[in-house]
């Protein structure tokens, strides 16, 4: 499944579900983060439409609140 800003923009693909977060697969991440899963609480998610997860916060504003398996915020 994709992950999808409330402004439509792309913000990754969905590994698997854990708890009430989603794990992000690797390959969507960038920068000093590659290869690490990130995750998103599915607090921000706006709704699911078919394959798409649309969330309630733009792309750049989720991308902040990612966090690595840590829980911590995955900041560069």
């Amino acid at each position: 499944m994709e992950v999808i800003g409330a402004d439509g923009v792309y913000v990754g693909t969905v590994d698997r579900f854990e708890g009430k977060r989603i794990k992000l697969a690797k390959h969507d991440s960038a920068g000093s983060h590659a290869g690490h899963h990130h995750y998103i609480d599915v607090g921000l998610v706006a709704a699911v439409e078919g394959n798409t997860v649309r969330l309630s916060a733009n792309a750049n504003v989720a991308i902040t609140f990612e966090e690595e398996k840590s829980g911590r915020p995955a900041f560069d």
